[in-house]
């Protein structure tokens, strides 16, 4: 039976997060789909090694970089999400909910082969039924966290303004963006909007590091869950029209 558990995590911007930790089952799933893939990756590389003699050396540094590149990478560079983690609709993160960076996704990787002892991922697939956060041995040295691939946003703390409270205070509505009765904001919550009103209320009273930091963090968690706005908008303008377009469906 599949078991995930719902945790709460502050960021460094002050955004609460409410994450649903992957268990043992789906983060199997992606792996199977993630080995399939390094799979075909590797498939030439060994019909090369059978070619010439150099094609041996070739094909052990290629094999080397397809098991231990391909996790980095993706995990460094492609937001947390392997195609394994796609398909599944899983992303690794930081335990604070932010992005991974090269260094941790590398040791993440490289203490697989501690998880994979004695065979087939015993060790690994131990630490993740024990674990309180359902974390490898990887994740543990890494700080890391397998997650459902959208947070939930709880609540508002930023320096010198103390937490929001739930509802917040009344935001300025901008002008209903053109276009925006055809946006799709289904995947935004309540949650969302209380977030964002909130943000977009206390904005004057926020020091301007402080604001461009929780503005960024907002626009780039709501960008993924909406269609419609145009991606290039800068951040604070995206939350304002996603405000305006929410508050004119009621």
């Amino acid at each position: 039976m599949e078991i995930e558990d719902r945790i709460t995590v502050s960021t460094p911007e002050g955004v609460d997060l409410d994450l649903v930790v992957a268990g043992l089952g789906s983060r199997f799933m992606s792996s199977l789909v993630d080995s399939a893939v390094q799979a075909v990756l590797i498939f030439p590389l060994l019909l090369l090694a059978d070619v010439t003699t150099a094609g041996v050396a070739i094909a052990s540094l290629g094999g080397f970089l397809v098991i231990f590149g391909y996790p980095i990478v993706c995990d460094a560079l492609l937001d947390g999400r392997t195609v394994g983690r796609r398909v599944t609709g899983l992303r690794l993160v930081t335990e604070d909910g932010g992005r991974v960076g090269v260094l941790a996704a590398a040791v993440r990787n490289i203490v697989r082969i501690v998880d994979f002892l004695p065979g087939v991922y015993s060790i690994g697939a131990l630490a993740v039924i024990v674990s309180t956060r359902n974390q490898r041995v990887g994740d543990m040295a890494a700080g890391t966290l397998v997650v459902r691939a959208a947070p939930v946003r709880r609540g508002l703390a930023v320096p010198g303004a103390g937490r929001v409270a739930p509802e917040g205070p009344a935001a300025p509505v901008a002008p209903l963006p053109e276009g925006a009765g055809a946006w799709d904001l289904t995947r935004m919550t309540a949650d969302d909007i209380r977030v964002v009103r909130s943000f977009l209320a206390r904005r004057p009273e926020l020091d301007p590091a402080a604001r461009a930091r929780v503005g960024s963090e907002l626009a780039r968690r709501l960008r993924p869950a909406v269609v419609g706005p145009d991606p290039s908008l800068p951040d604070e303008a995206l939350l304002e029209q996603l405000l305006a377009a929410k508050s004119a469906r009621g």
